[in-house]
């Protein structure tokens, strides 16, 4: 039986539609008055809180190795090969190894306290751009499966994360919103972030899972060699087209 895949022709349909059908004029004002008062700051300052009780910024240059200096352009190398946890890891889970070391309790990588230290952790290397060393063996490697997973066609829709990124799709209207070329948008520069959709903050690799779900594929867990080699993949994109980081980012 031909597979047919059903995204794809309301892609082209939908494309038609205009750019009026990707935001309403409520939600438009919506956006340009959360772009100046950011709900997302309320959790960034959780995050800074619940940073506290692992220490503070030296704590955690000297967890990772470097200087309290370096620490702004080290934090925006990630993911990346931590060889005191001996692979390619998040930001959020040398957070969970730092709790580990110092007796308490893990947070979970899905949870609510996790996402709001992420952000604060990561905005503290807002305006640095993304700097992810391909010529890191354990990096390379993990890029290469990030490539490889975002490209690979899944489900029985057969669908892969390229296939709503591809050049070709870019720009096209799905569900009511353009989609984006995510070097251009600057997708791994800008997460955690506020999703006006879900009135809350999530991370990168939650919005891979939504995505995930909503194309009905098998969810990927957080934290797992394949999410975080796409969280690389993704993040390299953002650093080719000189992206800053900018957390807490603002997503419809």
């Amino acid at each position: 039986m031909k597979r047919v895949i059903l995204p794809l022709a309301l892609l082209v349909t939908m494309a038609t539609a205009g750019e009026q059908f990707a935001m309403s004029d409520a939600d438009r004002a919506m956006y340009k008055e959360m772009l100046e008062n950011n709900p997302a700051d309320i959790y960034v300052e959780e995050g800074g809180e619940l940073f506290e009780e692992l220490g503070d910024e030296a704590a955690l240059a000297k967890f990772l190795g470097v200087s309290e200096k370096e620490l702004p352009k080290y934090i925006a190398g990630f993911p990346r090969y931590v060889k005191k946890l001996g692979n390619v890891v998040g930001l959020d889970q040398v957070m969970q190894a730092m709790q580990v070391e110092q007796g308490k309790k893990q947070f979970k990588l899905k949870s609510g306290k996790m996402f709001s230290m992420l952000a604060y952790v990561k905005s503290l290397a807002n305006d640095e751009v993304a700097n992810i060393d391909l010529s890191e063996p354990h990096e390379k490697a993990s890029y290469d499966l990030g490539k490889k997973t975002f490209m690979t066609a899944r489900g029985g829709r057969g669908l892969s994360c390229n296939s709503c990124h591809s050049k070709d799709i870019v720009g096209m209207v799905l569900r009511t919103q353009p989609l984006p070329d995510l070097g251009d948008a600057g997708a791994g520069a800008t997460w955690p972030a506020y999703r006006m959709t879900k009135s809350s903050l999530r991370t990168l690799q939650r919005r891979f899972q939504g995505c995930m779900k909503n194309a009905l594929l098998k969810v990927i867990p957080i934290g797992s060699k394949e999410m975080v080699g796409l969280e690389v993949y993704v993040a390299k994109l953002a650093q080719d087209k000189k992206k800053p980081i900018a957390i807490p980012g603002l997503k419809r």
